[in-house]
């Protein structure tokens, strides 16, 4: 049932004080459908753990909130386990079930604010792991017919922190489950230097798909702030990929500017590394700023304005263009 007025401030992790006019959750597919009907003449948003939005201002429509659950296995073999995941589940509640299970393929993605419906859309990543390397399908509603299709990994089309969803079918659906195909025999993805030293600190030589996970939730909580204390979306900006020509350029100036081989001709920059080269990290205006430990997440220490935030990322992103000739991107999607 659709509510009037509705405060959302509970419901966006950077704790913006902003009020929807209409309201509803829904909890399974046939409640999205009815709702679906009734939202056709008005702005419609719909809004999952909501990590990854950040509120200018009331949104004068309807907010739909993604609160379907439930984790499903679907086959499994010596080898491998396929689960349905309801969109609305929280994200790091999957992951601690699949490590509960032994069930291998997302332990470096721990403590990735958000629920399961934003995991495709985002192509969520961390430490080595992208969400496309486990995914298999997902289901979604169409909103302007209310029809339940199923979209397989290629029609997907994921890209780095990119997918169809993102792009040409952009506020089209709206994902009511995801599958994934996780492995029972564990192949683990230590690769980033980050995890490697973790488990030294820990003197672990042989590590478990839990002993990875703890790693990634101990660095995770050393350099990103924790929601609940202080307003944030995590990382506010993507890692850009520029020419590598362009990084040697850069590396006449700045030696020691890191870069990640994406392809032939281009790498990945850490977005982080700019923005702290450039003298932003730890920078505060009144009740925001850019977070002291980690210059890639701006934060709201207190009843900021997302306004604000939003004018301190445009001064950010020109700054990185002057100094580095690099337009950075939001991964943070921005609500007028």
């Amino acid at each position: 049932m659709l509510k009037e007025n509705v405060s959302l401030k509970n419901f966006n992790t950077f704790g913006m004080d902003v009020q929807a006019k209409l309201y509803a959750p829904f909890t399974d597919v046939y409640e999205l459908q009815e709702l679906l009907k009734s939202t056709s003449e008005q702005p419609l948003l719909i809004l999952g753990g909501g990590s990854n939005v950040l509120f200018q201002s009331d949104f004068d429509g309807i907010v739909l909130h993604n609160k379907i659950k439930g984790i499903e296995v679907i086959s499994e073999d010596d080898k491998t386990v396929l689960i349905k995941v309801g969109a609305g589940e929280i994200w790091h509640d999957l992951v601690m079930h699949t490590i509960t299970q032994n069930w291998a393929g997302i332990e470096n993605l721990s403590l990735i604010p958000g629920s399961v419906g934003a995991s495709p859309m985002q192509n969520i990543g961390a430490y080595g792991v992208e969400i496309k390397d486990v995914f298999e399908s997902l289901e979604a509603v169409e909103i302007k017919t209310g029809k339940l299709r199923e979209f397989t990994h290629a029609e997907c089309q994921f890209g780095y922190r990119e997918s169809v969803f993102k792009k040409a079918l952009k506020d089209q659906y709206v994902i009511t489950s995801v599958s994934y195909r996780l492995s029972k025999n564990p192949k683990l993805n230590t690769s980033y230097g980050a995890i490697e030293t973790e488990l030294q600190k820990k003197g672990i030589d042989q590590p478990t798909i839990k002993d990875v996970s703890n790693a990634v939730i101990s660095i995770r909580k050393s350099k990103l702030p924790n929601p609940k204390e202080i307003g944030n979306a995590g990382s506010f900006f993507k890692n850009p990929v520029i020419l590598k020509t362009h990084h040697e350029e850069l590396r006449k100036v700045h030696p020691e500017i890191p870069a990640y081989p994406v392809s032939k001709t281009e790498v990945k920059v850490p977005a982080g590394w700019l923005i702290d080269q450039a003298g932003w990290k730890g920078k505060t205006f009144n009740n925001y700023g850019v977070h002291k430990k980690q210059a890639l997440v701006l934060v709201n220490y207190k009843d900021a304005k997302g306004a604000d935030i939003v004018a301190l990322s445009n001064e950010i992103i020109a700054d990185i263009i002057t100094k580095f000739n690099i337009k950075l991107e939001r991964e943070v999607n921005i609500i007028d």
